[in-house]
């Protein structure tokens, strides 16, 4: 089953961290990144630029609403992802823990719904 792992981090503390600790950060997603692959859990991944250059699209009353930057103002914004494969979700869960954004933020792990579950479903 596959499963997305979203990575959220506070981003002002993140820009503010010394250089130093963001080559120690980048090393471990780099060996997080290696034993996914090497494990053949991992599907995809990247790491999303500042909320600030985000665009945030809305439908109200027939009409496209377009926000520049985060929507919602929250302690921790969404950093990134990977999505994996795994056997269920407690070794999603153990691949979750391990990701070096656990010990500094969330990692939400959340099954993919399927498109072949959704049509068998109707």
């Amino acid at each position: 089953m596959r499963y997305m792992l979203l990575i959220y981090n506070d981003e002002a503390a993140m820009a503010s961290a010394p250089t130093e600790k963001t080559y120690e950060i980048s090393a471990a997603y780099g060996a997080y990144t290696e034993a996914l692959k090497k494990s053949g859990a991992w599907l995809a991944g990247d790491r999303l630029k500042p909320t600030q250059s985000a665009t945030s699209v809305r439908m109200a009353n027939g009409k496209t609403n377009v926000l520049d930057g985060p929507y919602a103002d929250t302690k921790e914004q969404l950093a990134g992802f990977y999505m994996i494969e795994a056997t269920d979700i407690d070794t999603a869960i153990e691949w979750a823990a391990r990701c070096p954004a656990a010990s500094t933020g969330t990692v939400e792990v959340r099954p993919i719904w399927e498109m072949t579950e959704y049509l068998s479903e109707k």
